[in-house]
């Protein structure tokens, strides 16, 4: 029999998930203690409440955000399903001009989970963070019964602060505003979709899962404020789903090059294969920038100056336009409008 106190090592090599560790006891407590944080290990986590006493420095106000993460496979080429759930967080927050500081997790498990995969995840996370410069202060665990969820689940809140007077948004494009994108799209989703459907080519297919707010910081310090009108990183939905909105949001319209978005070749050719179209596809790593135009060939600069940026392209111009609809001028010399993504053709994809 155990002495009161003792607390049994959790067997992380061969262990799984048990209704026990959702049930607010001991052995929820050890999940806790012995895996999550010590993973994410940090003064304001230490504090050991529900939530967490957190600094801001003065003259900034706080941006908040939050994302569910149900990508399906939990691991795939150039990520995982924690890296992921760091960096989708850190991105929203870092779309508003912000500088992400602290992250809340909340993991929703299914019962029969390895707690192998659970700490390798957990450590991807914690590896993340601490590479984002951001802690995970706060956090919480529930556990479903066996087959009612798919492994596991990850809910991450992200907090950050951004300067007063600092306004970026997706209101704020100007017809003659130049649109950017830091790199190739289509990446994120087609590794995924490459993994589920096992499809082989020369050259792996990596998600582009990245944090994005040190290549933003990079892109405000070479201009004056107000020169970035919007940031948006085009996740769900892709490209072309994150443009309309920006649109609707500032009620104007684009035109966009077809020629100057960069597709790598093998993401073209997957989706060619698949029927898709590479504009619609998720991605983790890129982002869009609506600039004035008397900046933009310092932001791009700034964009292809950093890792994350290099391949960055001028793609298109904000137009008036009261239909608010995004054209394109295709690479045979025609022309189409850019719509919204009609349904589903990737679920699970973050």
């Amino acid at each position: 029999m155990n002495k009161p106190g003792y607390v049994r090592p959790l067997d992380l090599k061969h262990g799984r998930v048990d209704m026990n560790h959702g049930a607010g006891g001991r052995a929820g407590a050890q999940l806790v203690e012995q895996l999550f944080a010590r993973a994410f290990d940090n003064p304001a986590l230490r504090q050991g409440n529900d939530g967490a006493l957190l600094d801001v420095p003065p003259g900034h106000r706080l941006v908040v955000a939050t994302d569910g993460h149900v990508v399906s496979p939990l691991f795939f080429p150039g990520g995982d399903i924690g890296c992921l759930a760091v960096h989708g967080t850190v991105n929203d927050v870092a779309m508003l001009g912000a500088r992400p500081l602290y992250l809340a997790a909340s993991f929703i498990l299914e019962e029969g989970f390895a707690l192998a995969e659970l700490e390798r995840i957990v450590a991807s996370m914690a590896a993340a963070a601490r590479a984002a410069g951001v802690a995970i202060v706060a956090g919480d665990t529930k556990v479903v019964e066996r087959g009612k969820g798919d492994g596991v689940f990850i809910n991450t809140t992200g907090v950050g602060v951004v300067p007063v007077g600092r306004e970026i948004g997706g209101a704020r494009a100007r017809p003659g505003d130049v649109v950017l994108l830091s790199g190739p799209v289509g990446d994120h989703g087609v590794a995924i979709l490459s993994l589920r459907e096992s499809l082989a080519f020369e050259t792996t297919i990596e998600s582009d899962t990245a944090a994005l707010h040190e290549l933003v910081a990079a892109l405000l310090a070479a201009v004056p404020e107000g020169a970035v009108r919007t940031l948006r990183d085009p996740t769900r939905g892709g490209l072309a789903t994150t443009l309309n909105e920006i649109a609707r949001q500032s009620a104007v319209g684009m035109h966009l090059d077809e020629a100057a978005i960069p597709v790598r070749p093998q993401v073209a050719a997957a989706c060619e294969l698949l029927g898709l179209d590479p504009l619609y596809i998720a991605n983790e790593g890129k982002l869009v920038a609506v600039v004035a135009p008397q900046h933009a060939e310092a932001v791009l600069a700034a964009m292809r100056a950093h890792p994350l940026g290099r391949d960055a392209a001028c793609i298109g111009t904000v137009k008036e336009d009261p239909h608010r609809f995004v054209q394109m001028a295709t690479r045979f010399g025609g022309g189409r409008v850019v719509d919204w993504l009609s349904g589903e053709p990737l679920p699970r994809i973050c």
